[in-house]
């Protein structure tokens, strides 16, 4: 009898301990965005202003995670898409990436609409003056440029260049070059610093397309691509026990860095909100709906499943130094590993749903702002060249930034607009890369579902879509 009591007393408690021990990086993350925030602000209340070095002293550990996680995105990228690509047959190739692309499109178009719908309506630039209050990264630029360079750096001259530069135009001002039109300026280009991830993609793709139709001759250049994606994802497990430590510096720092707040919300303050309620809406809605009705499953466990994920997202500011972190979340998950690691990857290049909202409000704002009038067809245009600069916005940080130049080249405003809403860019930057990140992740997970019964034929042991309530941390060996 009492041996009967005394198990039945160590199930709860051995219950609780797998539950600490399968949720205690994920609980780490989350403490150390909140511990960044609670020392960003009590460093902050210190009598002598903080210096650049100090700051940067304070920065240094989280520049560091970050550092190894970028490290990883070019080699786990094009292993990850092409063992993925290759593994399947062309046919099911095909599936995956038109269900993919087919869920990009709505859902970046849906996150535009919503945006334009809430700025049109909130209004929240009408009647309100705002003073540049920073300096931002731009240049003089034409939508059409932008979107040439889109399409020139999908197939990049040298696959090595690649992984360290991307194409980009440049236009040089003629000489007296006052009140004379962008059309007439010389055009030249420049590799700029930065990874071509669009030129890596499209690279693997086809990489693992000609290996798949190979077959039986691919399979040893195939087992290359696998092992190194695998040994990505180990190296990947020993760096994200960091992530609670770098993000947790990576927001001190920032809030260092950050100028009174309240007085910024006070010129900015609906703006801000405006794009946060998108976000939200977006985010916890759109997204939501459309999961519900396409695998009949509620999103939110799955959402809560990801928050370490979604820390570690908007520590950083990055969905590509994210991208190790979510593919070996989404493995845990029991998505199928081919799945993951093409949509994914993708997905962290194209699918920028928080930045196209962002980029459609800010545009609208600065117009209200400007007393500019706005017509149905200003409006359309706005949405159309939102959502082809979101997909050309890379995976850094602050990126969306710097496409918003060719988004207000649409409505007619100056690039040097992009000042003025600078101020609160770096926090909105972090909330909207958390949206991308989860906004991929579902989207995975719905692909997955999609495909259970394409993939099952040719399964072989992968992983099926789990419940979340069964959910389990896997080892590296049991993810075959």
């Amino acid at each position: 009898m009492s041996n009967s009591y005394a198990t039945a007393g160590a199930r709860p408690t051995s219950r609780w301990k797998r539950f600490v021990k399968s949720n205690l990086l994920t609980f780490l993350t989350v403490v150390g965005v909140f511990g960044g925030t609670a020392l960003g602000l009590l460093l902050k209340n210190s009598e002598e202003p903080w210096t650049q070095r100090e700051v940067m002293y304070i920065q240094y550990p989280g520049d560091l995670f970050l550092r190894m996680l970028k490290c990883l995105i070019v080699p786990l990228l094009v292993s990850s898409i092409t063992s993925a690509i290759g593994s399947l047959d062309l046919s099911m190739s095909k599936k995956i990436a038109f269900r993919a692309i087919i869920y990009y499109f709505t859902t970046t178009v849906c996150a535009v609409v919503l945006g334009i719908i809430l700025v049109t309506t909130i209004r929240p630039g009408a009647g309100r003056e705002v003073t540049t209050v920073g300096k931002a990264t731009t240049r003089q630029v034409l939508t059409a440029d932008t979107l040439l360079d889109l399409v020139r750096n999908l197939f990049p001259p040298n696959i090595i260049q690649a992984t360290m530069f991307q194409f980009r135009t440049i236009l040089v001002p003629p000489a007296n070059a006052t009140g004379v039109p962008l059309t007439q300026y010389k055009i030249t280009s420049e590799f700029t610093e930065g990874t071509n991830v669009l030129g890596l993609v499209m690279f693997s793709v086809v990489l693992g397309t000609c290996i798949g139709k190979m077959r039986e001759k691919g399979k040893p250049l195939l087992g290359l691509f696998e092992t190194l994606s695998e040994a990505m994802m180990i190296i990947t497990s020993w760096v994200i026990w960091i992530s609670p430590i770098g993000v947790l510096f990576l927001v001190a720092a920032k809030l260092l860095e950050m100028a009174s707040f309240v007085e910024v919300l006070g010129q900015l303050g609906w703006y801000f909100m405006t794009v946060m309620l998108g976000l939200v809406l977006h985010g916890f809605g759109t997204i939501s709906v459309i999961f519900f009705l396409t695998t009949r499953k509620i999103a939110f466990p799955y959402i809560g499943k990801m928050s370490q994920v979604l820390a570690t997202a908007f520590g950083t500011g990055s969905s590509s130094a994210t991208m190790p972190i979510t593919i070996r979340c989404l493995d845990n998950m029991g998505i199928d590993p081919r799945v993951t690691r093409f949509v994914i990857p993708v997905g962290a290049t194209i699918n920028m749903d928080g930045t196209a909202l962002y980029e459609a409000v800010a545009a609208l704002f600065i117009a209200q702002l400007r007393n500019i009038h706005l017509t149905f067809g200003h409006i359309v245009a706005v949405s159309v060249t939102a959502t082809a600069a979101s997909i050309g916005a890379a995976g850094i940080p602050q990126a969306g930034l710097i496409t918003m130049v060719m988004v207000l080249d649409t409505v007619g405003l100056p690039a040097e607009d992009v000042t003025i809403i600078i101020a609160v860019d770096w926090l909105l930057d972090r909330f909207r890369t958390t949206i991308n990140v989860m906004c991929d992740a579902l989207g995975t997970i719905l692909v997955n579902s999609l495909s259970k019964k394409d993939l099952s034929g040719d399964a072989n042991g992968h992983l099926e879509l789990a419940e979340p309530h069964e959910l389990v941390e896997l080892r590296p060996d049991q993810k075959e």
